[in-house]
C-alpha cells in the first residue's frame, strides 16, 4: 500500500522539535561527557574514604603569578585562604548531591565517584599551575565551602587540584564542576542545566510553532532529525532521517545541549535558518529552510475504505490527546469497521498520564505498567475502564522511533495479547524523569528516578519491544512510497 508518511525509516527517539517537555515526571533528557583533557598528573579520589598521598606534603609557596584571583595569600602564610562567601558559591553542588542521593533510581550512589567526576570536570576546562596545596590548605578550602563532614577527607583531592586551577573561582568553575559530577552516573536521562540553560528550555510551547517542522532527537552528540512532518518546511527542504544538525547559522553546535540547539532552529514564520547538515556518506552541507508556523498534530484518523479498516495514527502523549482520540475513535467506530490499525511509528512519547488514558481506550481492565524507585518501592497503574475500543480487532505499528509512552502503551497490548506488534524492534526507553529546579535559581538538575516495567513485569529501558511479526521498512520503501509494515497490519486483520 502506498504510504502517506515517505519518511517513516527512522533512527531513534524523538521529540517534537518544539517540545522540549521538561516538566517533572516527564520521559526524557541530554547528558554531556566530559573528559580530561590535561596532561598535568592529577591527584586521584579512592574509594571510600582513604586520603591519596601526595607529592607535597607541607605547605608549598605558589608562584604568585599564577594565583587564581579572589584567593589571597592568608597574612603570616604562603597558603591560599578561600573567598568569604565559598560556602554560597558551592550551595548548588551539594544541593546537586543531596538530590541524586535520595532520588536517583541506582541506590547507592556513589558519592566518591561524583566527586572524581566533579575533578575531573574542574581539570578538564581550566589549566593547573604547578603548585600543589596541602592537604590543610585543601581542608580548609573543603570546610568553607560547606563540605558534608563525612566527605571531607574524601574530597581533598578536589579541591586541591580547584586551588591549582587558574580560572576565576566562579560560578561558571563550579557548574563546570557540577556536571561532571551529574555525568559520572552514566545515565543520558540525568543532566544539569545552569538557569539560562534551564529558562531557555523551559518557554512555554503550545500546539503550534513558527520552525521548520519537524521530530528530532536532542539526545545525541547533535540535535538528530527522527523525521520531517508531512508538508512542512523540513520535508520540502529535503532533511531526512538520521540527518545531524552540526551548525545552525554558521555556529557550531559541538558541546551544546540539543534542547537549546531546538531554540535556536525555531524562529519567526517567513525567516530563514541557515542548517549545516551531517549525513551519512557525503560531506557537510547547508540547507536554508524558511520557517513556517506548525501545528503539531496529536492524532488523525481515517477509513481505510478499501479494506473497511480503521486507521489512527498517535503523533504524541500530549495533555490533550486522550479527548482528541475519543473524537476520533467516535467519528471511525459511528462506520463499522472490521478492525483497527494503531500506528505508534515515530511516535517519542510524552506526558505518562496520558499513556495510561490512552491505554485504557483500548484495555478494559488490569494493570498497564509498573513504576519502581531506588528505595525499592514501586507505584501501579491500572486501566482507567470504560475505553471504546476494547473489543474491535486491532494491529499496532511500532518502528525505532516508538518510545517512552508508546512503548507503555504498546507493552500493555503486547503483554494481554489485545493486538499483535507489527514493524521492528522500538526504542526502548524505559525510565521516569524529574526536573528539580535549585533553590537561589542556580539552575536545575534533571533526575532518572524510576523504571518502569509492563504489566508482565519485564524492563525494556536500552532493550525495546520486540514486535510479534517483524517487517523492515527500507530506504527503497520510502523512495518508492510504499508501506510494507501497514500493508502487513491489514493483511492480518483482513486474513486473520
Amino acid at each position: 500500500m502506498k504510504s502517506s508518511h515517505p519518511r517513516l525509516a527512522v533512527l531513534s527517539f524523538f521529540l517534537v522539535l518544539v517540545l522540549a517537555t521538561l516538566a517533572c515526571a516527564t520521559l526524557a533528557g541530554p547528558q554531556t561527557d566530559i573528559v580530561i583533557t590535561k596532561t598535568t598528573p592529577l591527584p586521584t579520589l579512592v574509594v571510600p574514604t582513604t586520603i591519596p598521598p601526595t607529592e607535597n606534603t607541607e605547605p608549598v609557596t605558589p608562584d604568585a603569578t599564577a594565583l587564581p584571583e579572589g584567593n589571597p595569600t592568608a597574612e603570616g602564610t604562603a597558603e591560599l585562604a578561600p573567598p568569604a562567601d565559598f560556602d554560597t558559591l558551592f550551595s548548588p553542588f551539594w544541593e546537586v548531591l543531596s538530590i541524586v542521593n535520595a532520588q536517583f533510581v541506582d541506590q547507592p550512589v556513589d558519592k566518591v565517584a561524583m566527586l572524581q567526576g566533579a575533578l575531573d570536570a574542574v581539570a578538564a576546562v581550566a589549566e593547573l599551575s604547578p603548585a600543589q596545596p596541602s592537604l590543610d590548605v585543601a581542608r580548609t578550602f573543603a570546610t568553607a565551602a560547606g563540605t558534608p563532614d563525612e566527605l571531607i577527607d574524601v574530597s581533598l583531592p578536589f579541591w586541591q587540584t580547584w586551588i591549582r586551577s587558574t580560572s576565576p573561582h566562579d560560578e561558571t568553575l563550579m557548574r563546570e564542576a557540577l556536571r561532571g559530577m551529574v555525568s559520572s552516573l552514566g545515565d543520558q536521562h540525568t543532566s544539569y542545566m545552569d538557569p539560562d540553560q534551564f529558562t531557555q528550555a523551559n518557554i512555554p510551547l503550545e500546539g503550534e510553532y513558527e520552525g521548520i517542522g519537524a521530530w528530532v532527537d536532542p539526545d545525541g552528540e547533535f540535535l538528530t532529525i527522527v523525521s520531517p512532518m508531512p508538508d512542512s518546511p523540513a520535508e520540502t527542504a529535503g532533511l531526512q532521517p538520521g540527518d545531524q544538525v552540526v551548525k545552525v547559522d554558521g555556529e557550531d553546535m559541538a558541546g551544546i545541549d540539543g534542547n537549546l540547539v531546538i531554540r535556536r532552529v525555531l524562529g519567526p514564520s517567513g525567516s530563514a535558518v541557515v542548517l549545516t547538515i551531517r549525513r551519512e556518506g557525503v560531506d557537510d552541507f547547508d540547507v536554508t529552510i524558511t520557517r513556517a508556523k506548525i501545528t503539531i498534530p496529536s492524532v488523525t484518523g481515517k477509513i481505510l475504505e478499501e479494506n473497511n479498516l480503521a486507521y489512527v495514527q498517535l503523533f504524541t502523549f500530549g495533555q490533550n490527546t486522550d479527548a482528541e482520540l475519543e473524537e476520533v475513535l467516535n467519528e471511525l467506530l459511528a462506520q463499522n469497521p472490521s478492525g483497527l490499525i494503531l500506528d505508534l511509528r515515530n511516535n517519542g512519547g510524552g506526558y505518562l498520564v496520558t499513556a495510561i488514558e490512552i491505554a485504557s481506550e483500548f484495555i478494559d481492565d488490569g494493570v498497564i505498567m509498573y513504576e519502581r524507585y531506588g528505595d525499592g518501592t514501586q507505584d501501579t497503574y491500572e486501566s482507567l475502564g470504560d475505553g471504546l475500543a476494547i473489543d474491535i480487532p486491532m494491529v499496532v505499528l511500532i518502528n525505532e522511533g516508538s518510545a517512552s509512552a508508546s512503548e507503555i502503551l504498546a507493552g500493555a497490548i503486547q503483554d494481554y495479547g489485545r493486538a499483535p506488534l507489527v514493524g521492528v524492534t522500538s526504542f526502548g526507553k524505559g525510565s521516569v524523569q524529574n526536573w528539580i529546579p535549585l533553590s537561589s535559581e542556580n539552575g536545575a538538575v534533571r533526575v532518572t528516578i524510576a523504571r518502569w516495567y509492563t504489566p508482565e513485569e519485564r524492563q525494556i529501558h536500552e532493550i525495546g519491544l520486540t514486535p510479534d511479526v517483524v517487517v523492515e521498512f527500507t530506504e527503497a520503501d520510502a523512495e518508492a512510497q510504499i508501506d510494507p509494515q501497514l500493508d502487513k497490519a491489514i493483511e492480518l486483520l483482513v486474513n486473520p
